[in-house]
């Protein structure tokens, strides 16, 4: 096997946790639906947090071409991933039969953390990028990560609703036109 093979593994046992934790909360969103008020600025950022570590995996699997392995390129690897998942991890409650859950109420008290890890994310993807090749990603993918980093820092300081609720689906859209631009390079 080689280097990549092994990484990979990890890779993939991280951002798979990633998405169970999306798939687990819609889930018990739906299960629970008598008792949750839904919120569309969290459902953007929910739907988000279920495609950001697809497109992660899909991304990395560029990474199979790299010969020269580190420890600091698998630590940057790693903690990109390992911020995906705290972003998959704090979008949505933990839904039990017995609460009331209030999506909007939910997304204000844990907004910061949610927007740091995904700023941690694309502060850790320009990382890898730079630590694998030694030059940051391509000017489409750098304007990408940088202004939804911009974005991601504007949402975790600003507590203004009609802020977030503009944001969430520019960001849905930023991301979507990101994912075009992807396939079309394809």
């Amino acid at each position: 096997m080689d280097s990549f093979t092994y990484i990979s593994v990890l890779l993939s046992i991280v951002l798979g946790l990633a998405i169970t934790q999306v798939l687990l909360a819609f889930r018990g969103l739906i299960l629970t639906r008598a008792k949750v008020k839904l919120y569309t600025t969290t459902l953007i950022w929910a739907a988000m947090a279920l495609l950001i570590p697809i497109q992660a995996w899909w991304a990395d699997f560029a990474m199979r071409k790299n010969a020269n392995w580190t420890f600091l390129a698998l630590l940057v690897i790693m903690l990109q991933a390992i911020s995906i998942y705290m972003i998959a991890a704090l979008v949505l409650p933990n839904i039990s039969g017995e609460d009331f859950v209030d999506l909007r109420e939910h997304f204000f008290a844990h907004r910061s953390w949610f927007f740091g890890a995904l700023v941690c994310a694309n502060v850790f993807s320009l990382s890898k990028t730079l630590t694998l090749y030694g030059h940051l990603p391509n000017p489409v993918d750098s304007a990408f990560e940088f202004v939804l980093c911009v974005a991601a820092i504007a949402g975790a300081v600003t507590r203004s609703e009609w802020f977030h609720k503009v944001l969430a689906p520019a960001g849905g859209l930023l991301f979507a036109v990101y994912i075009a631009l992807l396939f079309s390079r394809l």
